[in-house]
C-alpha cells in the first residue's frame, strides 16, 4: 500500500513539474506575429529577390560571369555608330542594346556575388522574400524592357553593319595585283 501512494505522489509531482514552465508562461504576453498582415523587418543586407533596372544595364554581362550557378542570361547586340543609346544614372555611355536579361529564381542560390561587379549597380537584392509559384517557369524572371520587334529590327542592323565592316575588311586586305609583263613570243624557224 505504502508503494501505492508513493506511485500516486511521483506522478503528480511529475505533471506539476513539467506544467510550472506551462503556468509560467500562461501570462506573459504573446510576441507571435500574426504573418499575412504583419510581416517581419528584415536586416538591411539580407539576401533576398533580384532586381535589375535595365534603365542603367550597359550589358557587360559581369554579373552572369560572376554567377556560380549560371541563373543569369543576357544577350547583347552592339549598336551602329550613329546611334545613340544615351547614359546611365551613373553617367556611362550605353553602347550595347541588352536584347534578353533572364534571371533564373529557381536556380539562383541568393549569394549576392552578382551584386558587385556591376559597374553601374543595376542588379541589387530587394527585400521581397515571397515569390512562390507553382510552375518552375513562372520563376524565370524577364527583365528586357525591349518588344520583340524592336529586338528583330535591332538584330537585323547589326548583321547588316557586320556584312558591311567584313565586306570593307576584304577589300582592304586584297592587296593590287601586280602588273604582269608582256611576254614576247619568239618565231621558231622550222
Amino acid at each position: 500500500m505504502k508503494q501505492y501512494f508513493k506511485d500516486i505522489f511521483t506522478s503528480i509531482w511529475t505533471v506539476l513539474i513539467g506544467m510550472r514552465i506551462t503556468f509560467s508562461h500562461l501570462f506573459v504576453p504573446a510576441v507571435t506575429i500574426q504573418y499575412p498582415t504583419v510581416k517581419m523587418t528584415l536586416p538591411e543586407r539580407a539576401r533576398n529577390r533580384l532586381y535589375v533596372n535595365m534603365d542603367d544595364c550597359i550589358g557587360c554581362l559581369q554579373c552572369s560571369n560572376a554567377c556560380p550557378v549560371n541563373c543569369i542570361d543576357i544577350e547583347t547586340v552592339k549598336s551602329l555608330p550613329t546611334e545613340d543609346l544615351g547614359l546611365t544614372s551613373k553617367g556611362t555611355k550605353k553602347r550595347l542594346y541588352v536584347t534578353e536579361f533572364k534571371i533564373d529564381i529557381g536556380k539562383c542560390c541568393y549569394c549576392g556575388l552578382c551584386v558587385p561587379p556591376c559597374p553601374t549597380e543595376c542588379i541589387f537584392m530587394t527585400d521581397t522574400y515571397e515569390f512562390s509559384e507553382y510552375k518552375r517557369h513562372d520563376l524565370i524572371y524577364n527583365f528586357c524592357t525591349m518588344t520583340e520587334e524592336e529586338i528583330a529590327r535591332v538584330k537585323i542592323q547589326a548583321a547588316e553593319a557586320e556584312k558591311e565592316a567584313a565586306a570593307k575588311k576584304a577589300a582592304a586586305a586584297k592587296p593590287a595585283a601586280p602588273a604582269k609583263p608582256e611576254q614576247t613570243k619568239t618565231e621558231n624557224p622550222t
